[in-house]
């Protein structure tokens, strides 16, 4: 009897663990900050269409003239895009301030400060 009672004692949270990893697909968006709330894949858009659908235009940086006129072109560069949408979900941005952070980003990692001038103390310019 002890050793079934044990056993089961065991047996029980391994069990409940696993319903829950199993079923994380239900109940982990309600759960703010939770890492398994965020889809691990989400499909980038491959158009212009579908990137102002996305959230990826604003007044400054508009994308409605190029579906007007038809541009065949892929959309976006698509690194760009994903790096743009994780900062937009992530820091929660309007389009203009990720797409802003994802410039100095790049330019910190480029050596380029944030006012666009090089960092590199040989750097000698002339007004």
């Amino acid at each position: 009897m002890d050793f079934l009672f044990y056993t089961s004692l065991l047996l029980l949270p391994l069990v409940a663990v696993t319903i829950l990893y199993l079923t994380r697909g239900r109940w982990a968006h309600l759960i703010p900050g939770f890492p398994a709330a965020d889809y691990l894949y989400s499909r980038l858009p491959n158009s212009f269409t579908g990137d102002i659908e996305a959230g990826l235009t604003s007044s400054n940086f508009d994308l409605s003239g190029n579906v007007a006129d038809g541009d065949a072109r892929s959309g976006l560069d698509a690194d760009a895009k994903k790096e743009i949408l994780k900062i937009m979900k992530k820091r929660r941005l309007q389009f203009d301030d990720a797409r802003r952070v994802y410039l100095e980003n790049r330019f910190a990692a480029n050596g380029i400060g944030p006012d666009g001038r090089p960092r590199d103390p040989k750097f000698v310019s002339f007004s």
